[in-house]
């Protein structure tokens, strides 16, 4: 794949920048990178809505509205 040298410039600068530890993240990060799936679309994902009964999406808010979003401020 061809990276415009535009882009290409602007990422060796923005690396030259950085000590030898960030610049090892992020090649760290950049060989990872094509490792990870693609995902998919979320028009693709609305063939999907409407398809989870209301019992259901009763039953998965509350664990939700009783577990999810609360800070424990002795945690760390």
């Amino acid at each position: 794949m061809m990276v415009p040298i535009s882009l290409e410039h602007e990422i060796l600068t923005t690396l030259a920048k950085l000590a030898p530890a960030q610049q090892r993240q992020v090649l760290d990060f950049v060989r990872f990178l094509p490792l990870t799936p693609a995902g998919v679309t979320g028009q693709s994902l609305l063939t999907f809505a409407g398809t989870i009964q209301a019992h259901d999406l009763t039953q998965m808010q509350h664990p939700i509205d009783t577990d999810c979003e609360q800070v424990n401020v002795n945690e760390w």
